[in-house]
């Protein structure tokens, strides 16, 4: 690579320049110029010399905020309860739960055999695990039904490429018989057949289901089913009854779902109902009917049953018909009851239905803005659910609902240590109009007396709006250091997501996008307006996809923001999903469009924030974080937005970028480094808002 120059040298005051290497192409009527195209060289010595300048240079600018960064460090370690445990849960004769150790970086899990009294039973410890190693994640586990042996999938690089591995729980041994790039496990009846999928070489999608005989060499398992449509991937789990396997063969429009008896590992995969374009549909057992929630006939889905056995729609029989106005978002089984998740008004909610009676009874929740869910519900044959709930002021909490007497036992409230009084905080759920009337959710939090009726406070707005995914309204014990400076937080609910349901998702997608961004902008206008915060001190962050919201509000309205934070941003929209050759581009067709179709180009090239930088001064103060082992945006798009960033940016504001060389998407996985990213983080929000002074 004779035509890039050395590794820049860099000072405070002069950010590294990268190499121009001008390259075009024409297609579908326009041209698409890119000078960086040379950073996705991930093995090229200049790259990584350009990345570690990068990285030099994102130091030196931080270093007078040492001291806050330590400072919001160890506050954030104020409110954690370093040495805590899970609240144990129930699953064939063991109470399983999980615990972490002050000073350690990762859980530990846990169980005891017959009550919570009985000795201690070290399962796992991810800490031994993570000896010598720079990244450590834990993938999918799996106990066999006899509770002897524990399927676990590990990643060390922090590129999503999960490794099997296979533990005698009673001996304490781990098995040789491993195998690559697993997603999914799931153990058959038999206690030594284990079912799991792998991920295709090149693309990033699970695409085969093995069976693995316990002791075997796993180079030689049989190929159960491979999905050739690369827009799918597949998933292998077990039903709550444990009588049956089902694969879920699945895109981000469409599903089909396949069973298998758990008791006949060497039986034939059956389909309970072929796929259908546009269509998805979920299933789980109990005796011998499939309950199967579908979005065949709205987009908010229906529950409907069919025998357990291969049927067509023509044998579903409609037992919760869809609604317009309310989004059911899943249902759980039990012996004796059913669960009921669904959305309304954008806010989760949770109905108790019993099967021999019919009555239902909902659970009610406190606050205006929360999260909440099913937690660990193991055994099929029970009268307790057990629920997690917590909002922006309630820390995660965990409940044990009984059906029998309709009443919610607090097992346990994740401590805040550190002074941490919710009295002295509270949240709201606001509405901002988008431009087309549409009303936008916000969840907002703030501490009571430092927000001011004049609305000086600084602000700061996350969002994300994409997949359906709905932005979790989760506690967050770090968030303190900011709420308790006079900082307002505010979590936008845009289109894109899925808190009003897929349709809520459709109005942000494909040829729709252009909502995801007009409505974050919207809820900015609206919290300014109405004083919750001040025009010239808002900070706006997201991550991946959040972190094309970022770039493309950034484009539209650089004036409205003064500071962004932007992790690992799908920024560099065209070249990646112009190139099939990428892990995910084939079945993000689906969310994004197709750009080789001429409708679907101009509209994305429209908003693709590396296609649309410009020449401006109103450039926010803005830093970019990624990783070089990111398997879902690749470190060189944030690479090359910062690049083409610098030459069109003449405000005096500061643009950084900070790579972590030993890292995924996520960041870093150990606990305490996590901390740290963050407290970096707000150091630069807090420094940059005027906040805090270096």
């Amino acid at each position: 690579m004779s035509s890039i120059s050395a590794a820049p040298q860099t000072t405070a005051s002069q950010p590294p320049v990268a190499a121009k290497i001008h390259t075009e192409r024409s297609l579908q009527g326009g041209v698409l110029t890119d000078d960086y195209a040379w950073l996705r060289q991930k093995e090229s010595p200049e790259v990584i010399a350009y990345l570690n300048a990068e990285n030099a240079y994102t130091a030196d600018v931080m270093q007078p905020t040492k001291p806050l960064q330590e400072k919001l460090y160890q506050e954030m370690l104020s409110h954690l309860k370093q040495t805590d445990e899970g609240v144990p849960f129930p699953r064939g004769g063991f109470f399983y739960y999980s615990r972490t150790q002050e000073g350690k970086q990762y859980p530990i899990l846990c169980r005891r055999k017959g009550s919570l009294s009985a000795p201690e039973q070290i399962i796992l410890d991810v800490n031994q695990l993570a000896e010598g190693q720079k990244f450590m994640s834990l993938g999918d586990t799996a106990i066999s039904d006899d509770g002897k042996l524990l399927a676990f999938t590990t990643d060390n690089v922090g590129f999503r490429q999960y490794t099997l591995h296979i533990k005698n729980l009673e001996s304490g041994e781990v098995f040789t018989d491993n195998a690559p790039r697993i997603g999914s496990v799931a153990w058959a009846a038999d206690n030594k057949t284990l079912f799991y999928t792998q991920e295709d070489e090149v693309e990033k999608r699970q695409y085969r289901i093995y069976r693995h005989a316990l002791g075997t060499d796993a180079a030689k398992d049989p190929v159960i089913y491979e999905e050739k449509d690369e827009r799918f991937n597949l998933n292998v789990d077990r039903t709550r009854s444990r009588k049956y396997l089902l694969l879920t063969i699945g895109s981000h429009t469409t599903t089909e779902v396949r069973y298998l008896a758990a008791d006949q590992p060497a039986g034939e995969w059956q389909t309970i109902a072929p796929r259908a374009d546009n269509v998805e549909y979920y299933a789980d057992e109990r005796h011998g009917t499939f309950y199967i929630r579908a979005n065949d006939t709205a987009r908010t889905f229906r529950l409907v049953t069919a025998p357990v056995a291969p049927n067509t729609k023509a044998q579903w029989k409609e037992i919760l018909p869809a609604r317009t106005e309310i989004a059911l978002e899943g249902v759980d089984l039990f012996e004796d009851f059913w669960v009921v998740e669904e959305r309304v008004q954008g806010l989760p909610t949770m109905r108790i239905i019993n099967f021999s009676e019919g009555a239902s009874h909902d659970i009610e929740f406190p606050d205006p803005t929360y999260s909440a869910g099913p937690q660990n519900n193991a055994e099929f044959d029970t009268h307790v659910f057990r629920y997690a709930y917590q909002s922006l002021t309630t820390p995660n909490s965990v409940y044990d609902y009984d059906v029998k007497t309709h009443a919610s036992t607090l097992l346990k409230r994740t401590e805040i240590p550190g002074g941490f009084d919710p009295a002295n905080y509270k949240s709201e759920r606001v509405f901002a109009t988008a431009a087309d009337g549409t009303k936008i959710p916000i969840s907002v939090v703030y501490r009571k007396d430092k927000k001011t009726a004049d609305g000086g406070n600084p602000l700061y707005v996350y969002g994300y709006g994409s997949y359906g995914y709905s932005l979790p309204i989760s506690f967050n014990g770090s968030r303190l250091s900011l709420l308790d400076r006079g900082v307002v937080l505010a979590y936008a609910h845009i289109r894109g997501g899925g808190e009003l349901g897929q349709p809520w998702h459709d109005a942000g997608r494909m040829m729709n996008k252009l909502n995801t961004f007009t409505d974050f902008i919207s809820c900015v206008e609206f919290l300014t307006a109405n004083k919750f915060g001040a025009k010239d001190k808002v900070a706006i962050e997201g991550g991946s996809a959040g972190g094309l919201l970022m770039g493309a509000v950034t484009n539209l309205r650089p004036d409205l923001f003064r500071v962004v934070v932007s992790h690992v941003p799908f920024v560099d929209v065209m070249n990646t999903m112009l190139d099939p050759s990428l892990p995910l581009t084939v079945p993000e067709y689906e969310e994004w469009g197709n750009p080789n179709d001429k409708a679907a180009f101009q509209y994305m090239r429209s908003y693709s924030p590396y296609d649309n930088l410009k020449a401006s001064a109103k450039y926010p103060a803005i830093l970019v974080k990624t990783s070089l082992h990111d398997s879902q945006v690749m470190y060189w798009e944030p690479a090359k937005y910062v690049a083409k960033l610098r030459t069109v940016d003449s405000s005096p504001n500061i643009v950084l970028l900070e790579c972590n060389m030993n890292a995924g998407h996520g960041g870093a996985s150990g606990r305490y480094d996590y901390l740290k990213e963050t407290a970096f983080d707000y150091a630069f929000i807090l420094w940059q808002l005027g906040v805090e002074k270096p």
